[in-house]
């Protein structure tokens, strides 16, 4: 079966939990506090562990940046990239009526793929299928960012239409570090996924 964008369902519980027991966590920035923290969530209560994963109304808590700050929700929603079982994770998340976004996000989508899925164009696929849920919230682009060293995701986004818009210095919460900023615009998308 080909890559496929799956809500977060009960069902795949059992393997989301199995690549955080095997290290892998959904977030880059802070991988073992919000590996613990989901885990923790998910023994509390599953149900609403996966209705939080899907808030297109910013209805839950504060997110919890990397300085230990919080700052309020943004709309959005995670998927969990399944191809033959559990593969990653990829979230969109917007701001109403503006493509801008507060200089704390660090673009619209972000995803990451377990270490054992790596190098089978499991993030280029994903990227493409979220672009097209990402079309109908009337967004004209789309804003990705990396690291300058990270030549793989590099290489998932230009795969997908990105173009390099800029280098930036990450807000005072990441560290300050250098990012690179990509857009792909969503009123081009035509064709498959990539």
């Amino acid at each position: 079966m080909p890559t496929r964008l799956v809500r977060p369902a009960p069902e795949h519980l059992p393997a989301y939990l199995e690549a955080l027991d095997r290290g892998w966590s959904p977030d880059n920035a802070r991988p073992a506090e919000t590996a613990r923290a989901e885990r923790e969530a998910i023994a509390r209560d599953p149900a609403a562990f996966l209705a939080g994963l899907d808030d297109p109304e910013a209805r839950g808590a504060p997110v919890t940046l990397p300085d230990g700050s919080t700052r309020p929700r943004l709309p959005g929603f995670r998927r969990w990239i399944w191809d033959a079982g559990f593969c990653g994770s990829i979230g969109l998340r917007w701001q109403p009526g503006t493509p801008d976004l507060p200089s704390h996000v660090l673009g619209h989508i972000g995803y990451a793929v377990v270490p054992w899925r790596r190098g089978e164009g499991q993030a280029s696929r994903a990227l493409g299928l979220m672009l097209r849920e990402a079309a109908p919230l009337g967004l004209p682009w789309v804003e990705l960012t990396t690291d300058p060293d990270n030549l793989a995701s590099i290489a998932v986004i230009t795969r997908n239409g990105g173009i390099l818009v800029g280098r930036f210095e990450k807000d005072a919460a990441y560290g300050g570090a250098p990012g690179l900023r990509f857009r792909i615009a969503l009123p081009s998308l035509m064709g498959p996924p990539r």
